[in-house]
Protein backbone atom coordinates (compact mmCIF):
# COMPACT_ATOMS: atom_id res chain seq x y z
CA UNK A 1 0.00 0.00 0.00
CA UNK A 2 2.56 2.82 0.73
CA UNK A 3 4.16 5.00 -1.44
CA UNK A 4 7.79 5.38 -1.27
CA UNK A 5 9.27 8.62 -1.41
CA UNK A 6 12.52 7.43 -3.24
CA UNK A 7 12.75 11.02 -5.07
CA UNK A 8 11.89 14.77 -4.40
CA UNK A 9 9.22 14.37 -6.84
CA UNK A 10 6.88 16.75 -5.30
CA UNK A 11 3.60 14.69 -5.62
CA UNK A 12 4.84 12.47 -2.76
CA UNK A 13 4.74 15.71 -0.57
CA UNK A 14 1.23 16.85 -1.86
CA UNK A 15 -0.29 13.23 -1.43
CA UNK A 16 1.17 13.08 2.28
CA UNK A 17 -0.80 16.37 3.00
CA UNK A 18 -3.79 14.73 1.30
CA UNK A 19 -3.60 11.98 4.53
CA UNK A 20 -2.00 9.29 2.33
CA UNK A 21 0.71 6.93 3.64
CA UNK A 22 4.34 7.83 1.91
CA UNK A 23 7.18 6.54 3.40
CA UNK A 24 10.85 7.93 3.35
CA UNK A 25 12.96 5.76 1.65
CA UNK A 26 15.37 5.37 4.66
CA UNK A 27 12.42 3.97 6.50
CA UNK A 28 10.84 1.93 3.77
CA UNK A 29 14.36 -0.18 3.40
CA UNK A 30 13.73 -1.38 7.29
CA UNK A 31 10.61 -2.71 6.47
CA UNK A 32 10.04 -6.44 5.51
CA UNK A 33 7.81 -5.78 2.65
CA UNK A 34 8.03 -6.67 -1.11
CA UNK A 35 8.66 -3.93 -3.56
CA UNK A 36 7.10 -3.40 -6.42
CA UNK A 37 9.00 -0.68 -8.70
CA UNK A 38 5.84 0.73 -11.50
CA UNK A 39 6.88 3.27 -14.21
CA UNK A 40 4.69 5.86 -15.14
CA UNK A 41 4.90 7.34 -19.04
CA UNK A 42 3.85 11.07 -19.04
CA UNK A 43 3.20 12.14 -21.93
CA UNK A 44 0.59 15.05 -20.76
CA UNK A 45 1.47 18.39 -21.60
CA UNK A 46 3.04 20.66 -19.45
CA UNK A 47 -0.05 22.33 -17.58
CA UNK A 48 -1.41 18.88 -16.95
CA UNK A 49 2.06 17.17 -16.12
CA UNK A 50 2.07 17.10 -12.02
CA UNK A 51 -1.63 16.71 -11.79
CA UNK A 52 -1.43 13.49 -13.67
CA UNK A 53 1.32 12.59 -11.60
CA UNK A 54 -0.92 12.90 -8.70
CA UNK A 55 -4.25 10.85 -9.96
CA UNK A 56 -2.19 8.06 -11.32
CA UNK A 57 0.43 7.54 -7.68
CA UNK A 58 -2.55 8.05 -5.52
CA UNK A 59 -4.56 5.45 -7.77
CA UNK A 60 -1.53 3.21 -6.92
CA UNK A 61 -0.55 4.60 -3.60
CA UNK A 62 -4.68 3.55 -2.24
CA UNK A 63 -4.44 0.06 -3.47
CA UNK A 64 -2.65 -3.16 -2.62
CA UNK A 65 -1.55 -2.80 0.91
CA UNK A 66 1.02 -6.47 0.25
CA UNK A 67 3.87 -4.11 -1.51
CA UNK A 68 5.77 -0.79 -1.31
CA UNK A 69 5.36 1.12 -4.17
CA UNK A 70 8.18 2.81 -6.04
CA UNK A 71 6.70 4.62 -8.87
CA UNK A 72 9.29 5.66 -11.56
CA UNK A 73 8.48 8.37 -13.59
CA UNK A 74 9.65 9.15 -17.08
CA UNK A 75 8.60 10.52 -20.59
CA UNK A 76 9.34 11.15 -24.13
CA UNK A 77 12.17 13.40 -25.44
CA UNK A 78 9.92 13.72 -29.02
CA UNK A 79 7.27 15.51 -26.74
CA UNK A 80 7.64 19.15 -27.27
CA UNK A 81 7.64 20.84 -23.71
CA UNK A 82 8.18 24.59 -22.17
CA UNK A 83 10.37 25.98 -19.98
CA UNK A 84 8.72 24.79 -16.78
CA UNK A 85 8.26 21.58 -18.36
CA UNK A 86 11.65 20.47 -18.85
CA UNK A 87 12.89 22.21 -15.91
CA UNK A 88 10.27 19.34 -13.82
CA UNK A 89 11.11 15.94 -16.34
CA UNK A 90 15.20 17.24 -15.99
CA UNK A 91 14.89 17.64 -12.35
CA UNK A 92 12.41 14.49 -11.12
CA UNK A 93 12.08 12.52 -14.24
CA UNK A 94 14.10 9.28 -14.56
CA UNK A 95 16.19 8.21 -17.74
CA UNK A 96 14.42 5.99 -20.19
CA UNK A 97 17.95 4.22 -20.51
CA UNK A 98 18.28 3.70 -16.70
CA UNK A 99 14.00 2.44 -16.21
CA UNK A 100 14.85 -0.38 -18.82
CA UNK A 101 18.18 -1.56 -16.94
CA UNK A 102 16.75 -1.64 -13.75
CA UNK A 103 13.27 -3.10 -14.83
CA UNK A 104 9.64 -2.59 -13.54
CA UNK A 105 7.17 -4.81 -12.27
CA UNK A 106 4.35 -2.56 -14.32
CA UNK A 107 3.85 0.10 -16.33
CA UNK A 108 1.51 2.88 -16.80
CA UNK A 109 1.31 5.00 -20.12
CA UNK A 110 -1.25 8.05 -19.93
CA UNK A 111 -2.60 9.82 -22.63
CA UNK A 112 -0.94 12.82 -24.51
CA UNK A 113 -2.34 15.78 -26.64
CA UNK A 114 -2.48 15.26 -30.45
CA UNK A 115 -2.16 17.41 -33.58
CA UNK A 116 -2.27 15.05 -36.33
CA UNK A 117 -5.20 13.42 -37.58
CA UNK A 118 -3.13 9.93 -37.70
CA UNK A 119 -1.49 8.90 -34.73
CA UNK A 120 1.84 7.65 -36.63
CA UNK A 121 2.43 11.11 -37.82
CA UNK A 122 3.13 12.22 -34.22
CA UNK A 123 6.77 13.24 -33.38
CA UNK A 124 6.17 10.60 -30.32
CA UNK A 125 4.90 7.59 -32.22
CA UNK A 126 8.00 5.73 -32.72
CA UNK A 127 9.86 7.02 -29.49
CA UNK A 128 5.91 5.19 -28.21
CA UNK A 129 6.35 2.30 -29.90
CA UNK A 130 9.58 1.19 -28.63
CA UNK A 131 8.59 1.58 -25.40
CA UNK A 132 5.52 -0.28 -25.21
CA UNK A 133 7.50 -2.95 -27.93
CA UNK A 134 10.18 -3.37 -25.18
CA UNK A 135 7.18 -3.18 -21.90
CA UNK A 136 5.35 -6.53 -23.81
CA UNK A 137 8.75 -8.73 -23.44
CA UNK A 138 10.02 -7.38 -20.18
CA UNK A 139 6.94 -6.12 -18.07
CA UNK A 140 4.21 -7.90 -16.59
CA UNK A 141 1.73 -5.43 -17.33
CA UNK A 142 1.22 -2.94 -18.80
CA UNK A 143 -1.98 -0.01 -18.23
CA UNK A 144 -3.12 1.99 -21.20
CA UNK A 145 -5.19 5.36 -20.47
CA UNK A 146 -6.88 6.98 -23.59
CA UNK A 147 -4.34 8.08 -26.45
CA UNK A 148 -2.25 5.33 -25.72
CA UNK A 149 -4.70 2.77 -25.71
CA UNK A 150 -5.37 4.36 -29.27
CA UNK A 151 -1.74 4.56 -30.15
CA UNK A 152 -1.64 0.27 -29.19
CA UNK A 153 -4.59 -0.51 -31.39
CA UNK A 154 -3.08 1.57 -34.12
CA UNK A 155 0.53 -0.37 -34.36
CA UNK A 156 -0.45 -3.61 -32.89
CA UNK A 157 -3.79 -4.41 -34.24
CA UNK A 158 -4.14 -2.51 -36.98
CA UNK A 159 -7.05 -0.79 -35.69
CA UNK A 160 -7.45 3.18 -36.00
CA UNK A 161 -9.66 5.05 -34.16
CA UNK A 162 -12.55 6.60 -35.60
CA UNK A 163 -13.33 10.28 -34.91
CA UNK A 164 -16.39 11.01 -32.96
CA UNK A 165 -19.40 12.93 -34.49
CA UNK A 166 -18.86 15.27 -31.05
CA UNK A 167 -16.89 15.25 -28.03
CA UNK A 168 -17.13 12.28 -25.59
CA UNK A 169 -17.21 14.60 -22.79
CA UNK A 170 -19.08 13.85 -19.16
CA UNK A 171 -19.34 11.36 -16.60
CA UNK A 172 -21.28 8.21 -18.02
CA UNK A 173 -22.49 4.79 -16.31
CA UNK A 174 -20.72 1.82 -17.42
CA UNK A 175 -21.74 -2.01 -16.95
CA UNK A 176 -19.41 -5.02 -16.38
CA UNK A 177 -19.63 -7.24 -18.83
CA UNK A 178 -17.42 -9.89 -18.21
CA UNK A 179 -18.07 -10.25 -14.33
CA UNK A 180 -15.22 -13.70 -14.17
CA UNK A 181 -12.06 -11.38 -14.99
CA UNK A 182 -9.95 -10.68 -12.26
CA UNK A 183 -9.95 -7.18 -12.99
CA UNK A 184 -13.23 -6.60 -11.85
CA UNK A 185 -13.39 -9.22 -9.20
CA UNK A 186 -15.54 -7.18 -6.00
CA UNK A 187 -16.49 -4.13 -8.32
CA UNK A 188 -19.70 -2.94 -9.18
CA UNK A 189 -21.12 -3.93 -11.81
CA UNK A 190 -22.68 -0.58 -12.68
CA UNK A 191 -20.32 2.89 -11.65
CA UNK A 192 -19.87 5.78 -13.80
CA UNK A 193 -16.49 7.07 -15.35
CA UNK A 194 -14.95 10.10 -16.81
CA UNK A 195 -14.40 10.60 -20.51
CA UNK A 196 -12.77 13.42 -22.39
CA UNK A 197 -12.10 12.33 -26.32
CA UNK A 198 -12.78 13.24 -29.61
CA UNK A 199 -12.20 9.69 -31.28
CA UNK A 200 -13.04 6.15 -30.27
CA UNK A 201 -12.07 2.60 -30.62
CA UNK A 202 -15.52 0.11 -31.05
CA UNK A 203 -16.07 -2.72 -29.37
CA UNK A 204 -15.87 -4.44 -32.56
CA UNK A 205 -12.68 -3.29 -33.55
CA UNK A 206 -11.16 -4.87 -29.85
CA UNK A 207 -13.21 -8.04 -30.47
CA UNK A 208 -11.67 -8.45 -34.14
CA UNK A 209 -8.11 -8.04 -32.80
CA UNK A 210 -8.99 -10.74 -30.42
CA UNK A 211 -9.19 -8.46 -27.26
CA UNK A 212 -11.49 -8.97 -24.18
CA UNK A 213 -13.89 -6.29 -23.34
CA UNK A 214 -14.39 -6.33 -19.86
CA UNK A 215 -16.22 -2.78 -19.32
CA UNK A 216 -18.66 -0.92 -21.70
CA UNK A 217 -21.17 2.37 -21.43
CA UNK A 218 -23.94 2.53 -23.85
CA UNK A 219 -23.21 6.29 -23.80
CA UNK A 220 -19.54 6.38 -24.49
CA UNK A 221 -18.44 2.54 -25.74
CA UNK A 222 -15.41 0.53 -24.35
CA UNK A 223 -13.88 1.58 -21.21
CA UNK A 224 -11.91 -1.87 -20.38
CA UNK A 225 -10.41 -4.05 -22.27
CA UNK A 226 -7.36 -6.34 -22.50
CA UNK A 227 -4.82 -8.10 -24.34
CA UNK A 228 -5.51 -11.93 -25.40
CA UNK A 229 -3.62 -13.47 -22.62
CA UNK A 230 -6.24 -11.44 -20.66
CA UNK A 231 -3.33 -9.46 -18.79
CA UNK A 232 -0.36 -7.78 -20.39
CA UNK A 233 -1.63 -5.06 -22.20
CA UNK A 234 -4.82 -3.27 -20.06
CA UNK A 235 -7.02 -0.66 -21.91
CA UNK A 236 -8.44 2.52 -20.63
CA UNK A 237 -10.72 4.94 -22.92
CA UNK A 238 -11.95 6.47 -19.80
CA UNK A 239 -10.05 8.40 -17.54
CA UNK A 240 -11.04 7.03 -13.85
CA UNK A 241 -7.98 8.73 -12.59
CA UNK A 242 -9.30 11.90 -12.76
CA UNK A 243 -9.85 14.08 -9.64
CA UNK A 244 -13.18 15.38 -9.25
CA UNK A 245 -12.53 18.81 -10.65
CA UNK A 246 -10.86 17.91 -13.79
CA UNK A 247 -13.28 18.05 -15.91
CA UNK A 248 -14.59 21.44 -14.57
CA UNK A 249 -10.75 22.82 -15.13
CA UNK A 250 -11.21 21.44 -18.74
CA UNK A 251 -14.45 23.23 -18.99
CA UNK A 252 -12.89 26.15 -17.68
CA UNK A 253 -10.17 26.43 -20.45
CA UNK A 254 -12.33 25.67 -23.59
CA UNK A 255 -14.26 29.11 -21.94
CA UNK A 256 -11.07 30.52 -21.69
CA UNK A 257 -10.49 29.74 -25.39
CA UNK A 258 -13.68 30.63 -26.36
CA UNK A 259 -13.07 34.50 -24.36
CA UNK A 260 -9.47 34.57 -26.58
CA UNK A 261 -11.51 34.01 -29.73
CA UNK A 262 -9.33 30.76 -29.83
CA UNK A 263 -13.10 28.65 -30.19
CA UNK A 264 -16.07 30.18 -32.25
CA UNK A 265 -18.86 28.14 -30.30
CA UNK A 266 -19.62 28.58 -26.21
CA UNK A 267 -18.71 25.01 -25.05
CA UNK A 268 -21.72 22.62 -23.47
CA UNK A 269 -22.08 21.79 -20.24
CA UNK A 270 -19.78 18.26 -19.77
CA UNK A 271 -22.88 15.52 -19.77
CA UNK A 272 -23.81 13.96 -16.09
CA UNK A 273 -21.52 16.59 -13.88
CA UNK A 274 -22.82 19.74 -13.16
CA UNK A 275 -26.15 19.83 -10.92
CA UNK A 276 -28.88 22.26 -12.07
CA UNK A 277 -27.83 25.31 -9.78
CA UNK A 278 -23.94 24.35 -11.26
CA UNK A 279 -25.77 24.70 -14.56
CA UNK A 280 -27.66 28.30 -13.82
CA UNK A 281 -24.46 29.65 -12.11
CA UNK A 282 -22.79 28.67 -15.57
CA UNK A 283 -25.15 30.18 -17.66
CA UNK A 284 -25.42 33.10 -15.71
CA UNK A 285 -21.76 33.77 -16.13
CA UNK A 286 -21.88 33.19 -20.09
CA UNK A 287 -24.40 35.80 -20.15
CA UNK A 288 -22.10 38.08 -18.31
CA UNK A 289 -19.25 37.06 -19.76
CA UNK A 290 -20.57 37.16 -23.45
CA UNK A 291 -21.68 40.87 -22.34
CA UNK A 292 -17.90 41.34 -21.72
CA UNK A 293 -16.65 40.80 -24.86
CA UNK A 294 -19.17 42.96 -26.07
CA UNK A 295 -18.48 45.61 -24.58
CA UNK A 296 -14.39 45.17 -24.99
CA UNK A 297 -14.48 44.86 -21.08
CA UNK A 298 -12.38 42.49 -18.50
CA UNK A 299 -13.99 39.75 -18.71
CA UNK A 300 -15.58 38.37 -15.28
CA UNK A 301 -14.07 35.35 -13.24
CA UNK A 302 -14.86 31.96 -13.53
CA UNK A 303 -17.19 31.17 -10.62
CA UNK A 304 -14.90 27.97 -10.08
CA UNK A 305 -15.15 27.73 -6.25
CA UNK A 306 -19.16 28.07 -6.61
CA UNK A 307 -19.05 24.99 -9.06
CA UNK A 308 -16.52 23.04 -7.18
CA UNK A 309 -18.80 23.06 -3.84
CA UNK A 310 -21.80 20.97 -5.70
CA UNK A 311 -19.15 18.51 -7.89
CA UNK A 312 -19.63 14.48 -6.64
CA UNK A 313 -17.38 12.08 -7.21
CA UNK A 314 -19.13 8.80 -8.47
CA UNK A 315 -16.11 7.10 -10.07
CA UNK A 316 -13.04 6.80 -7.77
CA UNK A 317 -14.13 4.05 -5.58
CA UNK A 318 -14.55 1.93 -8.60
CA UNK A 319 -11.23 3.09 -10.22
CA UNK A 320 -9.48 2.49 -6.63
CA UNK A 321 -10.79 -0.79 -6.70
CA UNK A 322 -9.73 -1.93 -10.94
CA UNK A 323 -5.83 -0.80 -9.90
CA UNK A 324 -6.17 -2.94 -6.25
CA UNK A 325 -6.83 -5.86 -8.81
CA UNK A 326 -3.96 -5.04 -11.41
CA UNK A 327 -1.62 -4.21 -8.72
CA UNK A 328 -2.57 -7.57 -6.80
CA UNK A 329 -2.41 -9.93 -9.93
CA UNK A 330 0.71 -8.21 -11.08
CA UNK A 331 2.63 -9.11 -7.29
CA UNK A 332 0.70 -12.62 -7.66
CA UNK A 333 2.90 -13.26 -10.97
CA UNK A 334 6.09 -11.41 -10.16
CA UNK A 335 6.64 -12.63 -6.78
CA UNK A 336 5.07 -15.49 -5.97
CA UNK A 337 4.60 -18.28 -8.44
CA UNK A 338 6.19 -16.77 -11.73
CA UNK A 339 2.93 -18.43 -13.68
CA UNK A 340 0.89 -16.65 -15.61
CA UNK A 341 -2.07 -15.43 -13.34
CA UNK A 342 -4.59 -16.75 -16.72
CA UNK A 343 -5.11 -19.79 -18.28
CA UNK A 344 -3.94 -18.49 -22.06
CA UNK A 345 -0.27 -18.92 -23.21
CA UNK A 346 0.72 -16.62 -26.17
CA UNK A 347 2.66 -18.21 -29.47
CA UNK A 348 6.03 -16.83 -29.49
CA UNK A 349 6.24 -17.22 -32.96
CA UNK A 350 2.99 -14.55 -33.51
CA UNK A 351 4.30 -11.30 -34.65
CA UNK A 352 1.13 -10.12 -32.75
CA UNK A 353 1.67 -12.18 -29.58
CA UNK A 354 -1.78 -13.65 -29.92
CA UNK A 355 -2.66 -16.74 -27.89
CA UNK A 356 -1.54 -20.61 -28.84
CA UNK A 357 -4.84 -21.82 -30.68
Amino acid sequence: MPLVAHSELPTFSRLKQEGQTVLPSDYALKQDIRAMHIGLLNMMPDAALAATERQFCRLVGESNQIAQFYIHPFTLDALERGPQGRAHVARYYEPLEKIQEQGLDALIITGANVTQPDLSLEPFWEPLAQVIDWAYGNVTSTLCSCLATHAVMQFRYGQTRSPLPSKCWGVYPHRVVDRTHPLVAGVNTRFDVPHSRFNHISRQQFESAGLKVLVESEEAGVHLAVSEDEFRIVFFQGHPEYDIISLLKEYKREVARYARGERKDYPPFVDNYFCPRSQAILEEYRDRLDRALKRGTTPPDFPEQLICEHLDNTWHDTAEAVINNWMGNVYQYTHIDRKKPFRDEVDPDDPLGRVKP
